[in-house]
């Protein structure tokens, strides 16, 4: 009789003890195959092959045939485990933002969609902001700018409301208001 412990270790168990007119007859363990058939039984075995990643199980492993694997066709992936592969993600179809394509060993990665719709907001909220405070500032200084500076009449000798007063305008030219006009109403053109 054979000794048992040297057939596990090959990757072969018992599949009828011995007798008087009979050897033992082995067979392929779960997981391995037979690479030797002697008559009705076997004598050497070894481990079925492991698809690798990228790769998917065509057709499983016997005890008399090896697994067979085959690669995972463009746009489709699969660990090694799988008896096919599987459609990477269609993030978009799922209203989400692709993060990391898939490859063929791997799913594509999907996140949240990023909303830039607060960036926005706040940016046009910011120059709105800023637009009415520069403009307050503006015509403030062109209001003061436009009243008579009584002061400058009285030191050069004029009398306030008589024919010969002579005013003093430091009004800044209509060439300046309406080029700052123009200028915030481009702007807003260019956000909407």
């Amino acid at each position: 009789m054979w000794n048992l412990y040297m057939f596990t270790g090959a990757g072969l168990k018992e599949k009828l003890g011995c007798q008087l007119n009979a050897d033992t007859v082995c067979e392929p363990m779960e997981g391995f195959y037979c690479t030797d058939l002697k008559s009705e039984g076997c004598a050497a075995a070894q481990k079925h092959r492991r698809c690798e990643p990228g790769q998917f199980i065509s057709k499983m492993g016997t005890a008399s045939n090896d697994t067979k694997c085959s690669e995972c066709s463009s746009g489709s992936f699969s660990n090694g485990t799988m008896l096919s592969c599987q459609p990477h993600t269609e993030c978009e179809k799922e209203n989400l933002q692709l993060i990391k394509a898939g490859t063929s060993s791997t799913d594509a990665e999907c996140g949240e969609k990023s909303s830039n719709t607060t960036g926005i907001v706040i940016g046009v909220l910011f120059f709105l902001v800023a637009a009415t405070i520069g403009g307050g500032v503006f015509l403030w200084k062109y209001h003061k700018n436009t009243k008579p500076n009584s002061s400058t009449n009285q030191q050069r000798g004029g009398k306030a409301g008589g024919a010969e007063e002579e005013v003093a305008f430091n009004m800044p030219g209509k060439k300046n208001i309406v080029l700052y006009l123009n200028i915030i109403r481009q702007f807003f053109w260019a956000l909407f």
